[in-house]
């Protein structure tokens, strides 16, 4: 797989509580974030690829479901992950 164990505990230290919480929606939300950068640079090289594609889109997906779910919960913690991985401008 293209994100190590490494790189998986790095992404949920940073975002969630501690790098053995990956049940936290911030955690979830920035792994789904880097996930979708590296299938987004994978796609500009090879743009015929539909699953990646469609893999991306349904990732999309549970990213944005996940963003809309702790809108609800908590606006604090909404603005403190989009703000910090930069999803909006």
């Amino acid at each position: 797989m293209y994100i190590t164990k490494e790189a998986k505990a790095e992404i949920f230290a940073k975002h969630g509580k501690d790098a053995k919480d990956t049940g936290s929606a911030e955690g979830q939300i920035a792994l789904f974030t880097a996930r979708i950068s590296h299938l987004t640079e994978h796609l500009k090289q090879n743009r015929k690829d539909y699953n990646t594609e469609r893999s991306l889109v349904m990732l999309v997906g549970k990213r944005r479901s996940l963003l809309d779910y702790l809108i609800k919960k908590d606006v604090l913690r909404y603005r403190a992950i989009v703000k910090e991985l930069g999803l909006r401008k």
